[in-house]
């Protein structure tokens, strides 16, 4: 919604959706690809496509413009987020990370990201209803994932067990933000959670660039270092990282969730990441 707010209704909002084409739909994403993002314009493209089928279905529109531009914009480079990936490297970032004296909620949130290790979205979009303190465990609902629109809507949610000291984090946030909704709002109130570019911009300000380390380089530091310094099962790591398994039955069927497995990683990476940041052995 705030990509459309944004970058869309200013300039098709207001119009019909019959008399939407083309012409008026493409400089409207062009606009946005040429600020140089180019995946969010095809996000937007998608979105749009969503309106209209939706506007054919319910008798407010004919056609369907949005296939015709499927070509019109750059693709998408895929590329690999920054990240470090050696352990001195990621004790100095813990160390720098937990001397962050900036927004106290915004240090929460770096800290959680390095513990959790889940898609940033997912965790600037933490509810206080997903979680459950006491039983340390964070309930991730099927829509919030990224998934096919029918996983949303029929698969299971995905877990996240919390290791002791990212409980610890989120029972010193409550009293900042435990009376709304969020676990890490947005700063500018609003009723809103935090902007994707607020931990972006924490980390710029620790001095990692870009190309040093981004929100979503915590996951390849818990992927690469649990492997190669903790020897944990890379299957467990995939669960815990919610990718969807390969193979013709995918990740509809799979029901190895590994819960107990993943509980004691989840533990072992903290106590991991509190040696690295005290420079013990």
């Amino acid at each position: 919604l705030e990509r459309l707010e944004k970058d869309l209704f200013p300039f098709i909002g207001p119009l019909q959706l019959s008399v939407i084409k083309a012409p008026p739909l493409l400089p409207t994403l062009k606009r946005v690809e040429q600020r140089g993002a180019v995946e969010t314009a095809h996000s937007l493209r998608q979105y749009a496509g969503q309106v209209f089928r939706h506007g054919i279905a319910t008798g407010r529109s004919e056609a369907n413009p949005v296939p015709d531009l499927r070509t019109a914009l750059k693709p998408v480079q895929v590329r690999h987020m920054a990240a470090v990936l050696d352990a001195d490297s990621v004790g100095k970032l813990m160390r720098d990370i937990y001397a962050y004296e900036g927004q106290p909620v915004t240090r929460a949130a770096l800290i959680f990201s390095a513990l959790t290790f889940q898609r940033p979205g997912n965790i600037r979009a933490t509810e206080w209803s997903e979680v459950d303190l006491d039983a340390a465990l964070w309930t991730i609902p099927a829509m919030k994932m990224k998934r096919t629109v029918h996983q949303k809507v029929n698969g299971r949610p995905h877990f996240v067990p919390l290791a002791p000291q990212a409980v610890k984090v989120l029972r010193e946030l409550w009293p900042l933000t435990g009376h709304g909704k969020y676990v890490f709002p947005s700063l500018l109130g609003e009723g809103r959670c935090m902007s994707e570019n607020t931990v972006r911009g924490a980390l710029r300000r620790l001095g990692y660039g870009n190309d040093e380390m981004t929100p979503h380089g915590f996951r390849a530091v818990a992927r690469t270092l649990m492997v190669e310094q903790l020897d944990v099962n890379p299957d467990v790591i995939e669960a815990q990282l919610a990718h969807g398994k390969s193979g013709p039955l995918g990740m509809a069927y799979d029901r190895a969730q590994y819960m107990q497995q993943r509980r004691d990683m989840m533990g072992k990476w903290a106590d991991y990441l509190d040696k690295l940041r005290t420079g013990a052995e």
